[in-house]
């Protein structure tokens, strides 16, 4: 029996990772369950599961926990998130919070000394050298969540220490992979978050139709494996079936390949290294019949220019890239801003930002802050 504190419960992947405890209740057990503000759904989830800990980091006005659920401490705010990813005896802490606000909970995890699994990309993006370096003190393997990055690590489970050469990270494409840049600089709200292929919150399926994902993830990347990103290639594959690839030496692809099912790469790192049933789909390669690869496109989704570009900087470029992107879509789903201003305002905020330092959490911090504020004002029309 293996004990579980998910920092983001009520989301996509956490509503998925408590769907395997349900499907596995031999193997796990809740400890602490944590949302941003959906109270009837942590409500819903406390009952079922039964942790001892929850929190509300910002709970609905005149809130009252139910008197059935007074066997679970509550805590509120960032306090309270804290206290799960730290303080609640937990095997294993799932991240799967959106954004710079998954890096304190990782941190505050290994500070924990528990096993963390991964599904924040920002974590290692803005607090890559912070993270992996806390990691390695603990000794205690980052156990990646998202698709593309738990396929790689799949894949380098079977290389026998051999070394990659190169990453492969395939993406869908998104609603927008034929789309010329000018239409694409005027997608809608609905259109951008009508994904072909996958089932996830707004700011991340924003992000898959900008490709500020895979940008994302070529830094995600970059930390988890070591490897610069000069080698880390992005490939467009409609069909969501392989989900990342490693080429050796010799020449060698090894590819991960499975239906389009987020249970699988939660299930593997929750039980890692075994593997257990998941109750999703069997992939059938027959029906299948034809997979299509194509290149990417730094010109239409200047996103996974900028992201190498952030890597070869250093410093806190990678944090300003991210925080800017957070403001920017946010705004975008405000309709404030129309989609192409997204890349816009990214890049204007790299070029305002230079040479910001990453040397301690409160440096990354700050320079998130900067960000922000500089996507505020220009959007102002201030600076």
């Amino acid at each position: 029996m293996q004990s579980i504190t998910i920092l983001g419960s009520t989301g996509s992947i956490g509503t998925q990772c408590l769907q395997l405890v349900r499907l596995h209740p031999d193997r796990f057990r809740v400890a602490a369950l944590t949302c941003n503000r959906n109270a009837e759904l942590l409500f819903a989830q406390v009952r079922e599961f039964r942790p001892g800990f929850a929190c509300l980091v910002s709970p609905p006005e005149h809130l009252v926990i139910p008197e059935d659920l007074s066997f679970c401490q509550f805590a509120f705010g960032q306090d309270g998130l804290h206290t799960a990813a730290r303080d609640i005896p937990a095997d294993m802490v799932l991240v799967s919070i959106v954004g710079i606000a998954g890096l304190a909970g990782v941190l505050d995890a290994l500070n924990a000394g528990r096993q963390v699994l991964l599904a924040n990309k920002e974590a290692l993006v803005t607090g890559g050298h912070l993270v992996t370096e806390l990691a390695g003190k603990a000794g205690k393997p980052l156990l990646p969540v998202d698709s593309e990055h738990s396929a790689i690590f799949q894949c380098l489970q079977g290389a026998a220490g051999n070394k990659p050469v190169s990453l492969l990270l395939t993406a869908s494409g998104g609603p927008f992979r034929t789309w010329p840049r000018e239409r694409i600089d005027r997608a809608t709200r609905a259109e951008a978050l009508n994904h072909p292929n996958w089932s996830m919150g707004a700011k991340i399926t924003v992000d898959s139709a900008s490709m500020f994902n895979k940008g994302l993830e070529i830094m995600e990347a970059r930390w988890l494996f070591d490897m610069p990103g000069e080698k880390i290639r992005v490939v467009v594959h409609p069909q969501s079936i392989v989900h990342s690839a490693v080429e050796f030496a010799d020449g060698a692809v090894i590819a991960q390949l499975g239906v389009p099912d987020m249970r699988v790469p939660i299930a593997y790192a929750m039980t890692y290294p075994e593997r257990v049933a998941t109750g999703g789909e069997r992939l059938d390669l027959i029906r299948l019949a034809s997979l299509t690869f194509e290149e990417s496109d730094p010109v239409r989704f200047p996103s996974l220019r900028l992201a190498k570009e952030c890597l070869n900087a250093g410093g806190a470029a990678c944090t300003v890239f991210n925080g800017a992107n957070e403001a920017a879509v946010a705004a975008f789903l405000r309709d404030e801003i129309p989609f192409g201003a997204i890349f816009t305002l990214v890049e204007d905020a790299l070029s305002a930002l230079p040479g910001l330092p990453a040397d301690s959490i409160d440096d990354i911090y700050e320079a998130d802050r900067r960000a922000r504020r500089f996507v505020a004002e220009r959007m102002k029309g201030t600076q």
